[in-house]
């Protein structure tokens, strides 16, 4: 059933400046190519109308209809082939027809936005910002995606589907995360089985299909890179302020993610003390180049706010001679963007079942307030770079000052 009559059409086949039609003169030469383009493009929706584009085909750029245009069987045929030959993934959901507007024939190729996007022809993500079309960029993926997972259940509790229950630590559910989680009485009194206790926290699908997700292996897994490539943390310490300084010191952490920050917190607690000063013979008085506790809770963010889905980057904490630079890979989500980043009580969680459990292990002391605590310990030695496809925390060493950016 047509969800435009010939007026809406016709409005839209006139209107120069429309986001939400498309005019081809026919379907020769490169048009079955553009065609598909402007399909994937309205299919992907990146302006957000939640209504069907058109394209219509025997139209010319002024809007009207080319003279002596038919619209033929065959035609139809080949535009009703672009829903199915494969070149658009997921597929489109999308209606031909062959429409007599203004006293011409005009192939319709009505065209509903996903509800999966982003939608992709031939491997290439379109888009239309106003009536241009063309590629997307970082940023309109990351808008895509993210409505996805608005009309999804969050990434971080999808299912992995190349992992078993052999990839989970049963030790560290049963003896760690449980007792974190669940009063001790509560516990003791619980006589469900191991797989209604990981399907009840979201470590795996459910009781009659134990996948573990996401969550259950930044959690409980024993090494969450093998099934989540950017699950897994860098430390580098170099001997000058760039990245040609010779490496004083490089490690990687796999591990689940808990582990990950605690030993990634070991490695800067050894680089941290600056000097030791003896007081007398039983004290000593150490000086930290940094404020520990500001760093952790900029580590932490990172490991939490970053993506685990589009990116396999890990997170990074590289310390140079004159600051250090704490990377999580994703950029802002939700609410939170590049112009509004960092502001108090603003906050938005891409991984808010990872958040819980963070929280639950002692990660997490309150939601919201990293950044906060971390801003009042280092005042202006702290800022931000903010891009779409990452966040660079930049900690300057005791003595410099940085914009935030």
């Amino acid at each position: 059933m047509s969800y435009y009559n010939d007026a809406q059409i016709l409005a839209m086949m006139q209107d120069l400046e429309s986001d939400r039609a498309e005019r081809k003169q026919s379907f020769q030469g490169d048009a079955p190519q553009k065609v598909r383009e402007a399909v994937c493009a309205f299919a992907n929706d990146l302006a957000g109308h939640s209504e069907p584009g058109v394209v219509l085909i025997g139209v010319c750029d002024d809007g009207t209809p080319m003279d002596g245009f038919a619209v033929t069987d065959e035609l139809l045929r080949q535009l009703a082939d672009i829903k199915t030959d494969g070149n658009i993934v997921p597929p489109p959901s999308l209606l031909v027809e062959k429409r007599l507007l203004e006293g011409g024939e005009v192939a319709v190729i009505t065209v509903w936005p996903c509800d999966t996007p982003p939608v992709r022809y031939k491997g290439r993500i379109h888009v239309r910002w106003g009536p241009r079309r063309g590629l997307a960029t970082a940023q309109d993926e990351r808008i895509l995606n993210e409505r996805r997972r608005h009309r999804d259940k969050p990434f971080d509790v999808q299912p992995v589907t190349s992992a078993t229950l052999t990839h989970l630590s049963r030790i560290r559910f049963e003896l760690e995360y449980l007792p974190a989680l669940v009063a001790p009485d509560v516990l003791e009194a619980n006589e469900r089985s191991l797989e209604q206790k990981l399907a009840a926290t979201k470590m795996i699908v459910g009781e009659a299909e134990p996948i573990p997700t996401v969550l259950g292996l930044l959690t409980l897994g024993n090494k969450p890179s093998d099934q989540i490539p950017g699950a897994w943390g860098q430390f580098l310490r170099l001997d000058g302020t760039d990245l040609a300084a010779a490496v004083l010191d490089e490690e990687t952490f796999t591990g689940s993610i808990s582990e990950q920050i605690r030993r990634m917190e070991d490695k800067l607690a050894a680089h941290n003390l600056r000097s030791v000063r003896y007081v007398d013979l039983a004290a000593e008085m150490r000086q930290e180049a940094y404020p520990l506790d500001a760093l952790r809770q900029l580590i932490r963010n990172a490991y939490l706010h970053r993506s685990y889905e589009t990116t396999n980057a890990p997170v990074r904490v590289y310390w140079y001679a004159d600051r250090i630079e704490i990377t999580s890979p994703g950029g802002p989500y939700g609410n939170v963007t590049i112009e509004n980043f960092g502001q108090p009580g603003l906050t938005d969680y891409r991984n808010p079942n990872l958040a819980e459990a963070m929280r639950a292990l002692g990660l997490v002391q309150r939601f919201g307030a990293g950044i906060t605590i971390a801003r009042k310990a280092l005042g202006t030695r702290l800022s931000f770079s903010v891009q779409p496809g990452m966040v660079i925390a930049v900690v300057r060493a005791e003595g410099g000052n940085a914009t935030d950016t």
